[in-house]
Parts: structure tokens; C-alpha cells; sequence
């Protein structure tokens, strides 16, 4: 991987700064993008430590215009795309009944629209150096949950992209990842939308036993290098699309069970 170029969307905290500083580590060259520029400018300052080559772009991946900037901007630095990982989300927790359309709208506008966006501007780029295309999805890419249907929609909709995706691009050298971790300690929980927009603030889980942001990004770091097809991360993740596959209407009982349990949880006691 070294002097690869690597953009990582959403590089400016969680899995995407593990990502950031696990390229870094392969001495990889690195564009991050995100849109808190203080956060940003603290990765970017880990970067030069170690050495790294870097430009950290404060954008909007919803925005097709930024994407096609952050193309640019990376080439008219560096000159060349090896790798995409396409990071950047949001979730949210409420009842499809509860929830405002417009709040719907931006989760599949950061989470999928921003993938679209990234992928299509960086794709030419990619076929040139038979490089490789990584779309960060989650568990609920495979098993919906309640009170997450937006969440969940957008990861459904990334991993039959990518799935279609790679069918085209499979015998012209360019390498299409869907990754899936589970629940991983970062702040996505606390910054989830609710039904009016708002970000909830208090995670609903634990946090300190969930695995952490650079376990992910050393597991899609190994599976890059390998042109792994798809990472499921956690036994439970994997328990989880397995049953879902041969047991649906069971899984359907045994989820409801575990997300009504959660603190505050919509459905009640």
C-alpha cells in the first residue's frame, strides 16, 4: 500500500479516523473529509506526526457538488485514487410513524446518496489504477431493526449497490468491499437522529463492550488487502445474518425482544 492515495468520507472521528491513521501506518498518502473542521484538523495533526502525506477537506458527502470537489482536489494533490472508503454516516432511532419524512430524507442522503456520489466521482480514477472501492454498511445491511428503518434502508440499499456494482467492474481489476461491522464503540449513537431531526445524546447501549473504531479499521485494512468480497464483523454479527437468512420469521421475534429492551426503548416494558 505504500504511497497508495486512500480517501476516507467521514475521516474526522470513529472508524473513519482508524481508517485514517491505519492507511496512514501502510504508508499510504491520505484525504479525509468531514464536516467538523476542529475534529478534522486533530486527525490531520495525528497524520503529520507520522509523517503522512495529507489533505483534509471539510465537506458534505450529501452534497454531489463536494464530491466531485473532493475528486479534484485529491487528484490536483496527489494525482491518482487507489482507494475509496466510503465511511461517512448518520443513524437514528424512531418509530417509522413518529419520524419526519425530511429526517428520513437526510439519513439516506448522507449514507447512501453520499456513497453514490463518492463512488461515481472517484470510479474513473479507481478503474485507472485497478485500485479499490470500500463501502462501510453495518449489520443492518442484512437484518432490520425497529425504531432504525431509515438506518436500515440505506444500508439495504448500499449493499445492493455495491452488489451491482461489482458485477460490472469484476473483470476490469477493481476491487468492491462491503464491509459490515456491529455495534462498534463511537459516537454515531449519540449524535442519531430522533423523529424531529434532533441528535439523541445519551447512547442507549454500552458502549465499553462494543468493539472498538480501530479493530474495525484493521479488520477492512486486512480485507482490503486480500480483495475480500465482504467482511461481517462479531460473532454476533455473523449469528445474526446467518439466522436471518434461515430463520426470518424467528429473527423477527428475537430482534423486537433485544431492541425493546433498550433504555428508553419506544415499544416500553
Amino acid at each position: 500500500m505504500k504511497n497508495k492515495v486512500a480517501i476516507v468520507t467521514g475521516g474526522s472521528s470513529g472508524i473513519g479516523r482508524g481508517l485514517a491513521l491505519a492507511f496512514a501506518k501502510q504508508g499510504c498518502k491520505l484525504v479525509i473529509t468531514g464536516r467538523n473542521e476542529d475534529r478534522l484538523n486533530a486527525v490531520a495533526e495525528e497524520l503529520e506526526a507520522m509523517n503522512c502525506p495529507n489533505l483534509c477537506l471539510k465537506l458534505d458527502v450529501a452534497q454531489e457538488a463536494d464530491n466531485k470537489l473532493l475528486v479534484d482536489e485529491t487528484i490536483k494533490a496527489f494525482g491518482q485514487i487507489d482507494f475509496l472508503v466510503n465511511n461517512a454516516g448518520i443513524s437514528m432511532r424512531a418509530l417509522f410513524e413518529e419520524i419526519e419524512l425530511d429526517v428520513f430524507k437526510k439519513v439516506m442522503d448522507i449514507n447512501f446518496y453520499g456513497t453514490l456520489y463518492a463512488t461515481k466521482y472517484c470510479l474513473p480514477h479507481i478503474l485507472k489504477s485497478k485500485g479499490s472501492i470500500v463501502g462501510v454498511s453495518s449489520i443492518n445491511g442484512y437484518r432490520g431493526t425497529p425504531a432504525r428503518t431509515a438506518y436500515t434502508a440505506s444500508k439495504y440499499a448500499m449493499n445492493g449497490f455495491f452488489e451491482s456494482l461489482r458485477t460490472e467492474v469484476m473483470h476490469r481489476g477493481v476491487h468492491v468491499l462491503v464491509a459490515c461491522p456491529g455495534f462498534t464503540g463511537t459516537n454515531i449513537r449519540n449524535a442519531a437522529l430522533t423523529a424531529d431531526g434532533s441528535s439523541q445524546g445519551e447512547s442507549p447501549r454500552d458502549e465499553g463492550k462494543m468493539m472498538t473504531a480501530e479493530e474495525v479499521a484493521e479488520g477492512i485494512i486486512s480485507a482490503i488487502k486480500k480483495r475480500k468480497r465482504d467482511i461481517v464483523f462479531t460473532t454476533q454479527g455473523k449469528l445474526a445474518v446467518f439466522l436471518n437468512k434461515w430463520m426470518p420469521k424467528r429473527m423477527d421475534k428475537i430482534v423486537f425482544n433485544v431492541f425493546a429492551k433498550e433504555p428508553d426503548s419506544p415499544f416500553g416494558k
